[in-house]
């Protein structure tokens, strides 16, 4: 397995160490009154309610409460709501704090918890979260401080799915629309927005009216930097605070060092490679079948990763409701995906395209089509910027990607947040269409039991083993670089909580 290694793309060293060099003035200041954090790629959006992926969130997550939140160690606790009841099996009421005020001045109020809800389910409004969402069907203040959220039928994943909801201002976004809400995005959380300069970076500054815990940094900076050999060189050099997506080998030369360290988390973020088995030759199973196998999972795992990853044979990961114990990845057998490949005859010939975005590991993308072109397919990578990435997956069947090598994670830690939007056939982001599927995920999402929720599951992991729309990869590790200095506790569901970090002089 060691020489799957040989994936990996040079270090671009020169450049990284020059980039470095170029932003080192912006990142040292000396007590930290600035903290720089290097991204992989700007945010595709402030709006929360607009994309949903780690570099976006990582910045908003910021400048907005949530209507609950999980602490470090993953439970949920209050945050805007400062507790809630179960009225019935589709009613759970939340009472408010009263004290919070966004960063205008103006008091955050149930209708502003209502007016977000309203629209993150308006189907008009676009959202890619819906489906997250899309089970609540009513959001009604019902006193000065209490609203009652209703849902469709009983819905057991309610709070694990509230923990993503960034309470917005009515009247902000009623007054300026949300493209120039986008733009200057106006919360209430620890942070205020103060600039976007764009490909470049986004600036934060304290809220020092913040009702909860304040930030240590007065001011922060998130900066687009896709190349990982160059966050590392700008960590190493003291021009970046905390860096995203670091590799194991990258890690390792962080080792021993007195000014930075790597920060490792198991997460609940699941790789996967997607499969459009809407058109040929992926509408064949065998087709299909003969990718799975063709992929060495252990390889890419612990070969070229090398940071935790654990192989795993179903679309959820130990960090989830919804994992189910013994369902074996496929086995890697290049042999017999080539005999699958000859059955199926002209049409294994035809050219895939395989979506990917720097934020990805490029080893492990690179390693993908080495290993399928080993076994007669042809396989062509296109790479594009984020937010072009995100805009190509959420097209119609026709025009989405062949193939598309994708790590998702829901923040939520329960199966409903990663399987619904992935395997479902009303969401945007399926390439597949089962009728049983489709009922078990319902079910899954529809009963308050534990035991037939997971059954609902097993199910759907069995059906996805036999007919493979997807083909699970492994459980990500994510590893963080930072300042020795910088105190902060990653969790598995990768929230940046600015105001949990700490610095110590």
């Amino acid at each position: 397995m060691k020489s799957l290694r040989s994936f990996a793309p040079p270090a671009l060293a020169c450049a990284a160490l020059a980039l470095s060099l170029a932003f080192s003035a912006a990142g040292t200041a000396g007590a930290k009154d600035l903290l720089t954090i290097d991204l992989v790629n700007e945010p595709s959006s402030l709006d929360p309610q607009g994309q949903w992926n780690p570099d976006s969130y990582y910045v908003y997550r910021n400048i907005f409460d949530n209507l609950v939140t999980r602490d470090n160690d993953g439970t949920i606790v209050p945050e805007v709501a400062v507790s809630w009841k179960r009225l019935s099996d589709t009613e759970m009421e939340f009472t408010l704090r009263d004290d919070i005020t966004f960063h205008d001045g103006t008091k955050l109020t149930p209708e502003d918890v209502v007016y977000t809800v309203d629209r993150i389910t308006d189907p008009a409004f676009g959202s890619p979260q819906l489906g997250q969402f899309n089970k609540i069907v009513k959001a009604e203040a019902t006193g000065p401080n209490t609203v009652v959220l209703t849902t469709d039928g009983p819905y057991p994943v309610l709070l694990p799915q509230l923990v993503k909801l960034s309470i917005i201002p009515m009247h902000v976004v009623e007054e300026v629309g949300k493209d120039a809400f986008n733009l200057s995005p106006v919360g209430s959380g620890p942070y205020k927005f103060a600039s976007w300069d764009r490909g470049v970076q986004v600036t934060l500054t304290r809220n020092d009216d913040y009702w909860g815990t304040k930030g240590a940094f007065p001011n922060v900076s998130f900066r687009a930097v896709p190349d990982a050999a160059t966050r590392l060189a700008n960590l190493q050099a003291g021009a970046a605070d905390l860096v995203v997506t670091l590799d194991s080998d990258q890690a390792a030369q962080l080792e021993g060092s007195t000014t930075a360290r790597p920060l490792i988390v198991q997460t609940e973020r699941v790789g996967y490679l997607a499969l459009n088995s809407t058109k040929p030759p992926l509408d064949d199973v065998r087709m299909r079948r003969a990718i799975a196998e063709a992929i060495d999972k252990e390889g890419i795992a612990e070969g070229i990763l090398a940071g935790g990853e654990r192989v795993v044979g179903e679309i959820a990961s130990p960090a989830h409701f919804g994992w189910v114990d013994g369902i074996d990845p496929f086995p890697y057998d290049p042999e017999d995906a080539k005999a699958l490949i000859a059955e199926v005859g002209d049409a294994a010939a035809t050219p895939m395209e395989l979506a990917t975005s720097p934020v990805f590991d490029q080893r492990v993308v690179q390693a993908i089509q080495q290993m399928l072109t080993d076994v007669g397919l042809k396989v062509d990578i296109r790479m594009t910027d984020m937010a072009t990435w995100l805009k190509d997956q959420q097209v119609d069947d026709a025009a989405a990607p062949m193939l598309t090598f994708s790590r998702w994670s829901c923040a939520c830690q329960d199966a409903d947040g990663i399987m619904f939007p992935l395997l479902h056939s009303s969401s945007g982001w399926s390439r597949w269409s089962s009728p049983e599927v489709d009922a078990a995920l319902e079910e899954g999402r529809s009963v308050l039991d534990e035991e037939d929720r997971l059954a609902a599951y097993t199910r759907v992991h069995e059906i996805v083993k036999d007919e493979v729309p997807i083909i699970p990869l492994y459980q990500a590790a994510i590893i963080y670089g930072g300042n020795a200095k910088l105190e902060w506790q990653p969790t598995a569901n990768e929230s940046m909580f600015l105001n949990r970090m700490s610095w110590a002089e």
